[in-house]
Order: C-alpha cells, then structure tokens, then sequence
C-alpha cells in the first residue's frame, strides 16, 4: 500500500462519539497547540451547558481516495448523530489539512439560529483567512468557535474578519502595528544619535589632551 494511502483518514477510523459526549474537540491531524485545545473544550462545553448547542471541530491529514471534505463530514455527522432528534442541535465542522478544504453541516434545530450565510461565511472565511495567511490553525479555530458560541447563543453575529488589502484584520490583535513598529524604530534612532552626539565629542577632547598633555 503506497505512503499516501496509509495515513488517510476514513469515517470507520474516527471515534464513536454521539450527543452528549463531552468531547469537542478531535484533532487527528495534530495542528492545534494544547492551550487552544483547552480554550476550545472550556468555551464549547460552556456552550452545551447552557443552550444545549454542541460544536465539534475534526482536523484530519486527509482524505480518503475519492473523499471529499463535504463527503467526509456527511458520513461522519451522520455516523455520531443517526437520527433526526440527535441531529437537531449539532454543529460539525471537518478541516482536512492535505488541502485544507473545510465542510460544516448543522442539524435542524441550529438552522434556526444560523443562517445558511452565517453557515457559509464561517468555514469559507472565518477559517479560511487565518488558513489563506499562512495555516493559522489555531487562530483560525478560536475565532471559529467565537463566532459560533455568539450566533447559538443567541447573540448578534460579531462576522467574519474584515478582510483589508487582502489581509485579515484581528480587531484585538495582539502584535504591534506597522505604526507602532515604525515608532518604536525612530525612538531609537533618535536616542542613538543623541548617545552619539555625547560622547563622540568627549572622546575627541580626552583624546586631544592626552596628545596636548
């Protein structure tokens, strides 16, 4: 069997998890760091206690031959929830990491909160944008799971990253700005040349007076 073949993930392989299971999270590509793992279980078990609204994420390495992410977490939503009433409050949402092609499906009781926009904005910007910018994995996923906790809870949708000469713009970001950068950078060059403008003409008079002396 070729190497490729090998590390495919099918549905069969995936754990049997159903509703109400406390697990949230299955990370089988191992993309996301073990803080944002927690934050991830800690705001979607929150979530589950107090709607009833559970959200899962899979990552997964890839698919198997002939698979497709929308395939895959068909299957897969249908194999934990097998019936119309364990359906009704569910979110899946499937990321495969070989081509980064993401799928969600929702039950019908989450079609009331969540439009089919809403829907479609989450896995084709929410998650794709942090992708599209260099696999921000883990950035992508939070913000996932903030989105949703917002809309299935009940509140406004807080809407996908804007999006400004073709970056994402985090309205929290937490690295500085190119104006603070730039900033900072003329800070020290003005304290440099100030350093410099000090000492460079005591150096030139002690080296006079020694020659002088």
């Amino acid at each position: 069997m070729p190497a490729s073949f090998a590390f495919a993930t099918g549905v069969y392989q995936m754990p049997n998890l159903g509703a109400g299971d406390r697990t949230f999270i299955v990370d089988d590509a191992d993309i996301l760091s073990l803080v944002t793992k927690n934050k991830l279980n800690n705001t979607l078990k929150n979530l589950a206690d107090l709607t009833g609204n559970e959200v899962r994420f899979v990552t997964i390495r890839r698919l198997d031959y002939g698979e497709t992410a929308d395939s895959f977490t068909e299957k897969l939503f249908d194999k934990w929830f097998p019936t119309p009433e364990e359906k009704a409050n569910q979110t899946l949402v499937v990321l495969d990491t070989l081509t980064n092609n993401d799928a969600i499906r929702i039950g019908d009781a989450v079609k009331g909160l969540m439009s089919s926009d809403i829907t479609q904005s989450l896995v084709n910007e929410t998650i794709q944008v942090p992708i599209r910018e260099g696999n921000k994995y883990n950035e992508a996923f939070l913000a996932a799971s903030d989105r949703l906790t917002n809309v299935l809870s009940g509140e406004p949708d807080p809407g996908p990253p804007e999006i400004k000469d073709g970056l994402s713009v985090q309205v929290a970001a937490t690295f500085k700005s190119a104006e603070e950068t730039d900033d900072k950078s003329a800070t020290i060059v003005v304290v440099v040349l100030l350093v410099i403008a000090t000492i460079v003409p005591m150096a030139t008079y002690f080296w006079y007076q020694s020659f002088s002396g």
